[in-house]
């Protein structure tokens, strides 16, 4: 059976996509044709299946430990390989801007929450990222403040703009307005 049709059928089951992996690579002892099988079952696009599996492979892919696939897949989930991207509306890409000029502003950002943004942005899920931007603040030295807030306050205006928001968006975008007029 070809490797992205066992994928396939593995994750039609029910199982995660790193257990899937996991499955895969026992299997064939072929890590990264079992990575490339698993993003390809999940629709992902080749160029960017390969891109992803690119920044990970001399860390995780190369040179396997045995006995380290549920590991391994373990940590290709996490770092959002598996990440299935979301078409974004146009809307959608002026909300990501918005939170792009915000992060801009933020004078400095941790890697762990740059990379949680990104596997946002990647899967559309725009409510957490906005959330997790406003609760935030910029750095006092390097930040700044008033670009940052009114970044996110526009963002989360064109957040409300579907018929029911997310009433988090709601009191988040109340927080953001209060925070720009006072910087």
């Amino acid at each position: 059976m070809h490797l992205a049709a066992l994928a396939r059928h593995a994750l039609s089951r029910g199982r995660t996509p790193a257990a899937t992996y996991a499955l895969l690579a026992r299997r064939t002892r072929k890590p990264l044709p079992s990575a490339r099988a698993v993003c390809l079952a999940l629709t992902i696009p080749l160029a960017e299946t390969t891109r992803r599996l690119n920044d990970c492979y001399d860390a995780l892919l190369a040179n396997p430990r045995p006995n380290s696939e549920t590991d391994t897949g373990e940590l290709l989930e996490a770092l959002g390989v598996f990440d299935i991207p979301k078409s974004l509306t146009d809307t959608e890409l002026a909300v990501v801007e918005h939170f792009l000029a915000a992060v801009d502003a933020m004078g400095g950002i941790r890697p762990g929450h740059h990379h949680g943004l990104q596997r946002w942005f990647t899967t559309g899920n725009l409510t957490a990222a906005y959330l997790s931007l406003a609760a935030t603040h910029p750095l006092p030295r390097t930040g700044n403040p008033t670009t940052y807030w009114t970044a996110l306050t526009t963002a989360g205006e064109l957040l409300t703009t579907t018929p029911t928001p997310d009433t988090r968006i709601t009191y988040a975008l109340t927080h953001c307005r209060t925070q720009a007029t006072h910087t």
